[in-house]
């Protein structure tokens, strides 16, 4: 457990000097993750914008981000920068990721005093500590803390092909 305080305490810390420099960018920094340790360390920082972020403005933020840890080394050790935009499956880690995902329907994994319990629903909306899940009929409030993993759930829905007869 200890370990994972270190890694957590890294990611506060290049959160700090992150976020300054994608703001500048015009994107918004949506996570900052630091996994593995050694010289097996990836640090994956994650934008957002108001529209998709393409993926030249990705590869402009990694070049900027790099040769700022450059700068500060807030790393011990050799470690792999990657550098992305959430995509149409988001993870929910943080409570701004549950705002954002009002509406739209996730798969959310739970630790309660039952053992762990996974469920789909749609989040309805967010408040203090925790959030509103629509399952079917019925509303579900959920703390941010007994969620072990959650993302949003994207549905490919196939168009009608032009032309093609209807029945």
């Amino acid at each position: 457990m200890e370990g994972k305080t270190v890694v957590s305490d890294v990611a506060d810390r290049l959160w700090g000097l992150v976020e300054p420099y994608v703001a500048a960018e015009g994107v918004e920094l949506d996570d900052v993750q630091v996994v593995g340790s050694g010289s097996g360390t990836i640090v994956r920082v994650t934008v957002d914008g108001p529209g998709p972020v393409d993926v030249g403005h990705i590869a402009s933020l990694s070049r900027g981000i790099s040769r700022l840890l450059d700068a500060e080394d807030p790393i011990d050790g050799a470690y792999t920068l990657e550098v992305g935009s959430p995509g149409l499956e988001r993870k929910l880690r943080r409570p701004e990721h549950f705002a954002k995902a009002v509406g739209r329907e996730a798969k959310i994994k739970i630790k309660g005093s039952a053992g762990f319990e996974s469920f789909r629903g749609t989040i309805a909306g967010v408040n203090g500590s925790g959030f509103i899940v629509e399952i079917g009929e019925e509303s579900r409030r959920v703390d941010f803390q007994d969620v072990t993993s959650a993302s949003t759930i994207f549905e490919w829905q196939q168009s009608p092909k032009a032309g093609g007869r209807t029945s």
